[in-house]
């Protein structure tokens, strides 16, 4: 055996789930302790080809380069970078494993992105100091009204000493349109390719620096009101984040209006593809999924989730139904593409084959079809994306309640609350075996993966938490109402 392999460990970890559920159907029906026997040789064979494959060269380039956090949630849209050593508790106060704190004016709900030894943060300043976020679980669609001039700005910070490296102000002026009482104008994401940058404020534009904070071109897209379809006159605030893939840059912009996705070139800004959508607004970040000939934007939707192609931005397969304000980000694993959403009558979880064509939408009793292994109608988180890391999917509702299905059958493993929570915008994150929850109100849940619940540490962060965390090779980053905050074994 070239090496023990970590049966967390995520890339891993998949091909053994994927190889042990096939070995499940060939050998049904043999005698039980038959079964048992080809499974442990199955495994110890499985495993022992993956250690030694760590150790061919392209291998160790795809490894080293998982190392960085590129875009919202990482690589591949995953969540999930392994490797990291990260703690279970910190103390503010004390400074137990805590790295660095760095105060961030304004107010933004963007993810920090790290590539290498850079952080890239954005906000929006606004001139009347408006600041506050009303958080928890409430239904009104109230909206801001602050027409003073902001600042929209996009940070480099330091890694390792959370020192400011460069800011650019990318724009400045009052916001084209209004913002949810949860939400901010520096909703988006940035995205990095460690050449590059991309800044997204919605209707104030989208921005494209090298990794020096040089600007290299900028696109207006006008006014883009992502509001409820039902209210158009009531103003919500852009979210879906910008996404780099190969040389393009793709965007989603489904809102009141002319909704759209399309694809531009990153070094230039020239526009490549641009598909129309018959879409309500929508809040999540498209994921790109390439394997082979199979080239695919993967959308969420009411009308329209999906998938396009990454070449052209032909439709390649598409559904509707589901939860009428979509937020989450669709997920590539196990060959299936995982989308769900909520809001409104339905809740639903999909697990869709990455092979499907056409329009897959399932009839109003249907759990499954051809293109369809498994789904649920009700149950689906509403803003929190999901993690599937292996044969587990974890799905974490608003009230605090932790779902665990198989990610390949749908069946349900456990259902627990967690304690002390209420209200989640971030997405969870994962490392080393370990789930990482940041609610609202400022308390990070770790949870141990695999089939049985068991928390494993809770920490308050002093503050507001709406950003989803970011994981570095050796820290965790997670940004408060206030502050990033850089989180690593002392």
């Amino acid at each position: 055996m070239p090496a023990k392999l970590d049966a967390n460990s995520g890339w891993q970890n998949t091909l053994i789930a994927i190889a042990m559920h096939k070995l499940k159907v060939y050998t049904f029906g043999f005698p039980a302790i038959i079964q048992l026997i080809m499974k442990a040789i199955f495994r110890y064979y499985i495993i022992g080809m993956i250690s030694l494959s760590c150790f061919l060269p392209g291998m160790q380039a795809q490894v080293s380069n998982q190392m960085n956090w590129p875009q919202f949630r990482g690589p591949s849209a995953s969540g999930i970078l392994n490797g990291a050593d990260l703690p279970v508790n910190w103390d503010l106060e004390s400074g137990k494993n805590i790295r660095w704190k760095r105060f961030i004016p304004g107010l933004g709900h963007s993810c920090p992105v790290i590539w290498e030894n850079k952080v890239f943060l954005t906000t929006a300043i606004s001139g009347s100091g408006e600041n506050s976020v009303k958080v928890g679980l409430y239904g009104n669609i109230d909206d801001v009204d602050d027409e003073s001039v902001h600042k929209f700005k996009v940070y480099c910070i330091d890694r390792e000493s959370g020192k400011l490296l460069w800011e650019r102000m990318a724009h400045k002026g009052v916001p084209k349109t209004r913002r949810h009482t949860k939400a901010s104008h520096a909703n988006p994401t940035p995205a990095t390719n460690g050449k590059y940058v991309i800044a997204f404020f919605g209707s104030e534009g989208m921005y494209c620096y090298d990794i020096e904070g040089n600007l290299q071109w900028k696109k207006e897209f006008g006014r883009m009101n992502a509001g409820p379809y039902t209210s158009p006159e009531v103003e919500w605030g852009f979210a879906s984040s910008p996404v780099i893939a190969e040389n393009k840059v793709i965007v989603q912009c489904d809102f009141i209006g002319d909704s759209f996705i399309a694809a531009y070139d990153l070094e230039s800004g020239q526009e490549l593809w641009k598909t129309m959508r018959d879409e309500i607004s929508t809040w999540g970040t498209p994921t790109v999924f390439t394997e082979g000939n199979n080239r695919q934007v993967l959308v969420n939707g009411w009308k329209h989730m999906g998938g396009y192609s990454l070449d052209t931005g032909e439709e390649i397969w598409f559904m509707s139904g589901g939860g009428d304000a979509p937020t989450p980000t669709p997920l590539a694993a196990n060959d299936h593409f995982y989308i769900h959403n909520a809001h409104g009558r339905y809740s639903p979880i999909y697990a869709v084959k990455k092979t499907a064509e056409g329009n897959i939408t399932l009839g109003e009793q249907e759990t499954s079809n051809e293109h369809i292994t498994w789904s649920i109608k009700r149950g689906g988180a509403y803003q929190s994306t999901n993690l599937v890391i292996g044969e587990y999917l974890y799905n974490l509702r608003g009230n605090g309640l932790l779902i665990c299905f198989n990610a390949f059958t749908g069946e349900q493993i456990y259902q627990e609350r967690l304690p002390d929570s209420a209200g989640i915008t971030a997405s969870g994150v994962a490392s080393d075996g370990k789930i990482y929850y940041a609610f609202e109100h400022g308390n990070v849940f770790i949870i141990k993966q695999g089939p049985e619940f068991e928390i494993l540490g809770k920490n308050n962060m002093q503050g507001l938490i709406m950003a989803s965390p970011a994981i570095a090779e050796d820290m965790l980053l997670i940004r408060s109402d206030q502050y990033l905050i850089s989180i690593g074994k002392e």
